[in-house]
């Protein structure tokens, strides 16, 4: 099952309300989309959004190394040789985590394809369905406690909360907001995006404690870098850390692991390059006793779903943060996994189950 051309197209989706982070603002999700063709006709698919303040990655980017450096490399190789082509990838361009990310997964998509198995089986079988949080971007106290009613209206018992991007007392009485508005029930999980230093970490944490408000975890409330802080953070708290963006590979994971610096891990396959390392670092967390969220970047459905079968397949693997495409104003795919309310089907088609473009959103 050679590999017999790999294309790439540029899209755009609106978003129904802008996104907002300690990071970044984003109002439309760009995305490069990789279309991998087989010799026997199997077309496998992947994404690869720009997440220029995480990853480094731009549009640009994405499309140079993907056209210009893994399609020279990859055309005419044996899918089914896996190893071997995610070897010559590694080998070929340091970091692009992402343009690895979006060629990755096309084709982890053919190859399931081949076995007739869907992706989520291929990998490990652990379960079909999963439930995804919603996130609520960084506003007023008063929006946020708004957004947050809504998404439980809609049916969603998960909320991931956006903080860190000013002053700790004002997350604080975001965080509040929300509680008082969506009630006891609800499950209530923080990013703080690197925004915080480890004493402010420490220190409004424990006021969230002292407050009883209740919260799930807390994904990298420092700087990536800062493992020591990271686990100063975590040895000075009781609510879960989770690692995020300190997080690009399963060497990462490992040093994360060794300090002892993280309760949880967050794999993303934009970070780590695609579902080969994300497989990686969710075995090796197991082996620490170390359960993993699998995340995404503002992604489509493509992404989204391959991301949500990789999740599916590990048992230690508990956490899904896949409400992006809940986000968009259209989908830029036929197939892929269904939602539910916050419910996510993965199906039993072969591979990502995706039958195609809705090419309106192309560019």
């Amino acid at each position: 099952m050679n590999i017999q051309q790999i294309e790439t197209f540029k899209a755009a989706i609106p978003l129904k309300k802008a996104f907002k982070t300690a990071l970044r603002t984003v109002t439309v999700a760009e995305t490069i989309v990789v279309k991998v063709t087989c010799d026997n006709g199997v077309v496998g698919w992947g994404e690869a959004p720009p997440t220029h303040v995480i990853t480094g990655d731009t549009l640009a980017s994405i499309s140079f190394t993907v056209n210009d450096v893994i399609k020279p490399a990859l055309v005419g190789m044996d899918c089914l040789d896996r190893e071997l082509l995610f070897e010559k990838i590694n080998r070929i361009v340091v970091g692009n985590t992402s343009a690895k990310a979006a060629v990755d997964m096309a084709i982890y998509d053919c190859v399931a394809q081949h076995a007739r198995m869907p992706l989520h089986q291929f990998l490990g079988g652990y379960q079909d369905r999963i439930e995804t949080d919603y996130t609520v971007s960084v506003n007023s106290p008063t929006e946020m406690a708004e957004d947050a009613e809504g998404y439980v209206k809609d049916g969603f018992s998960v909320l991931k909360v956006k903080v860190g991007k000013d002053r700790i007392e004002t997350d604080i009485e975001r965080i509040q907001a929300i509680r008082d508005r969506v009630g006891p029930d609800v499950t209530i999980r923080l990013d703080a995006n690197q925004g915080w230093n480890p004493k402010e970490a420490v220190r409004s944490i424990q006021k969230m404690e002292d407050l009883g408000l209740n919260i799930e975890f807390i994904e990298q409330p420092v700087k990536a870098y800062d493992l020591k802080g990271l686990k100063h953070v975590k040895d000075h708290t009781h609510i879960p850390i989770m690692a995020d963006e300190s997080v690009f590979s399963a060497r990462d994971a490992r040093a994360v692991l060794e300090m002892d610096a993280a309760d949880l891990i967050n794999i993303k396959l934009m970070k780590v390059g695609g579902i080969h390392e994300g497989l990686k670092i969710a075995k090796l967390a197991s082996v620490y006793g170390v359960d993993c969220m699998v995340g995404s970047m503002i992604e489509s459905k493509i992404g989204i779903t391959a991301a949500a079968h990789l999740a599916a397949s590990q048992p230690n693997i508990k956490f899904f943060d896949f409400d992006a495409p809940l986000m968009l104003a259209g989908d830029l795919i036929r197939g892929g996994i269904t939602y539910t309310e916050s419910n996510i089907t993965l199906g039993n088609r072969p591979g990502l189950g995706i039958s195609g473009l809705n090419e309106e959103y192309l560019v």
